[in-house]
């Protein structure tokens, strides 16, 4: 569903390791602190991207663990897609110009986070911290462009086929083709957040849809 540009540009390590990175809210920043930053970058994370990275999260008052991609769902990178809402705002915020292999420690408000209500383990406005480490970028499967390209039919629909061909192709394009199980665990992912009627179909209008908040 997605391409890993070729092509390699190199860069130097910066000089300013820490960062920060406004939100609309003047008073309300993400702190960015950069604790690994690759010698080769060949592309920058971007909104739209699909990513795929490791990401731990601790209470900054306490630094009680509330949430550990690691231990969950078998312990598997989790992918999304960056900057559309299918992670907490302020990792939405604070994943944003990262190389791949680049390692982070982002700070995040409570209204970058899981505000006044809090959520499981969170209490509420408490402020975030995240420790992430980032694998993959590769094209998103958002624009209309792509969505053209993934749907072979010309029928506006995307099917389970079509978005696992346009995957393989993707990869294979970039020189990274993967074993079978590894799209069909990103398929079963994508249906999951997309389909929300469950009919078996992403449609043009769910293929555009971006309400999820979940971690």
């Amino acid at each position: 569903m997605f391409s890993v540009l070729s092509g390699f540009l190199y860069l130097q390590l910066s000089s300013l390791l820490v960062g920060y990175v406004r939100a609309q809210e003047p008073t309300d920043e993400v702190k960015i602190e950069v604790l690994y930053l690759p010698e080769d970058c060949p592309q920058k994370t971007k909104k739209g991207d699909m990513v795929n990275a490791h990401y731990d999260g601790f209470l900054a008052k306490d630094g009680a663990k509330f949430y550990c991609s690691r231990a969950d769902d078998k312990g598997h990178p989790k992918w999304f897609v960056l900057g559309v809402g299918q992670v907490i705002k302020g990792l939405d915020i604070g994943m944003i110009g990262m190389c791949q292999g680049e390692k982070r420690k982002v700070t995040i408000p409570p209204s970058l986070g899981f505000g006044k209500q809090g959520k499981d383990n969170v209490p509420p406005d408490a402020t975030l911290i995240f420790e992430i480490e980032l694998y993959t970028i590769a094209r998103g499967p958002r624009s209309m462009e792509a969505f053209r390209e993934i749907d072979l039919d010309d029928d506006r629909n995307l099917s389970r086929d079509e978005i696992r061909a346009y995957m393989k192709r993707e990869f294979e394009k970039g020189g990274k083709p993967r074993e079978q199980s590894f799209y069909d665990v990103i398929v079963s992912d994508v249906f999951q957040k997309n389909d929300h009627n469950r009919d078996g179909i992403i449609s043009a209008k769910e293929y555009n849809v971006y309400d999820h908040d979940e971690l």
